[in-house]
C-alpha cells in the first residue's frame, strides 16, 4: 500500500491487515519501487499522486523487471475520467478505484487476482 497520505495508507493497511492479508506500507513513488522489489508483493495498491516518482511512472518501472510483470497493480486516484483510466492502463495497472475505495469491491479484485 503505497499513498503519501499517510493516515489514508495506515487505514487502508489496517483493514486489509485486518482481513487476513499481510501489509506494508510506503509514502512515495520510489519507496514503492524499492518495497515491490524486496517484499514482492502480490498485489500493490499505488496512489497515482506521489512525491518523487508518480504512481504512473513506479508501475511502468515496476512491470520492467522479471518480478513485477505478474504482480497486481491497482491505482487509487482521486480522479476517474475515462482519460485517467486510461492512464493507468497504459502504465502497466491491472485496475483503477477512485477514492474513496469501495472496500468490497477492492477485496473481490484483490481476491481474484490479476485474472480479474
Amino acid at each position: 500500500m503505497v499513498d503519501d497520505n499517510i493516515d489514508s495508507a495506515e487505514s487502508l493497511s489496517e483493514v486489509i491487515q485486518m482481513l487476513g492479508h499481510q501489509t506494508l506500507v510506503g509514502h512515495d513513488g520510489l519507496e514503492a519501487i524499492r518495497h515491490a522489489q524486496t517484499f514482492r508483493p502480490q498485489v500493490l495498491l499505488l496512489d497515482i499522486g506521489l512525491p518523487h516518482v508518480s504512481g504512473h511512472e513506479a508501475a511502468k518501472r515496476i512491470r520492467q523487471q522479471p518480478w513485477g510483470k505478474d504482480m497486481l497493480l491497482i491505482a487509487l486516484s482521486g480522479w476517474g475520467q475515462q482519460e485517467d483510466r486510461q492512464k493507468s492502463r497504459e502504465a502497466g495497472f491491472d485496475h483503477h478505484f477512485v477514492k474513496p475505495v469501495d472496500l468490497d469491491t477492492l477485496m473481490k479484485v484483490v481476491e481474484q487476482g490479476r485474472a480479474a
